[in-house]
């Protein structure tokens, strides 16, 4: 044989060793892929559940609309419609079974076992850094009311930042899983558990109209010319003789107290209906 086709042979020979060196570490992390982005997407389930958590706390505390939603509610809200199958329709006390038209399709092992067991021991929802299952536990102290304190009379609280928390417990990958190149070993005693946070402001103030806002700020404590309305009769007329030769007005002095001349509203000739 030539020293050519020798060393075509050696050539060969070194890349089907390459490539069997390169395979037994790729085939592993592709093999592991479809379970990645399964737990990629409940993580991502998890973090839109926490804002859902939080962000139910602007419309529903123990301030506004009655006072907190119960925590039974509020957690099977989370569990059906961020955990159960995607297409679930968004209805008052509904909580998800367990059971496989309740699951999501998409979060299962390859043995078709759901990775979330339990929905009712598995999707835990709490409040506060110390995830307790208080709601008054899951506001953080602000110091609003050293500052501004006249914030009762605009009907503001001073409570601070309020947490939710979400927390799924993953069920393992079975023990009787044997998968090429001992791929899933890894994920049979991983424990994993994802929790995401969402902290806001949910005592914040909005008004739904022009009159709500005078409501709330028609008060001697924030609107102090409300007391010096008095004061008016004397210096519109003093306003009057200071604009001379350019003409006399005696009702163009400043609007004292008078929230109602500063309110913005759009005429209903200039709405489209």
């Amino acid at each position: 044989m030539s020293p050519r086709h020798l060393h075509q042979r050696a050539a060969r020979g070194q890349a089907l060793v390459e490539f069997l060196g390169l395979a037994l570490v790729l085939v592993p992390i592709l093999l592991l892929l479809p379970m990645i982005a399964k737990y990629q997407d409940m993580v991502h389930a998890t973090e839109m559940a926490a804002r859902y958590v939080a962000f139910d706390a602007t419309i529903r505390n123990d301030a506004a609309n009655g006072g907190w939603k119960p925590d039974a509610q509020l957690a099977g809200e989370v569990r059906r419609r961020f955990f159960s199958n995607p297409t679930a329709p968004i209805k008052t006390n509904d909580v998800p079974g367990d059971f496989m038209a309740h699951q999501n399709l998409f979060w299962r092992d390859p043995l078709n076992n759901s990775l979330i067991r339990s929905f009712g021991n598995d999707v835990g929802v709490s409040f506060g850094e110390t995830a307790s299952t208080n709601r008054a536990a899951g506001f953080r102290g602000a110091s609003d009311d050293t500052v501004f304190v006249n914030h009762g009379a605009l009907d503001l609280h001073a409570r601070g930042i309020f947490r939710g928390n979400v927390s799924v417990t993953v069920a393992n990958l079975p023990a009787t899983l044997n998968g090429p190149t001992h791929s899933y070993d890894g994920l049979k005693a991983i424990n994993l558990v994802l929790r995401r946070h969402v902290d806001l402001v949910p005592d914040a103030w909005t008004a739904r109209d022009p009159n709500d806002v005078i409501s709330h700020i028609d008060d001697p404590l924030v609107n102090p010319g409300a007391a010096l309305g008095w004061l008016k009769p004397i210096i519109d007329p003093a306003v009057g003789l200071m604009e001379l030769p350019g003409g006399v007005c005696m009702t163009c002095g400043p609007q004292i107290g008078q929230l109602d001349y500063w309110r913005e509203e759009v005429p209903t000739d200039r709405l489209a209906h």
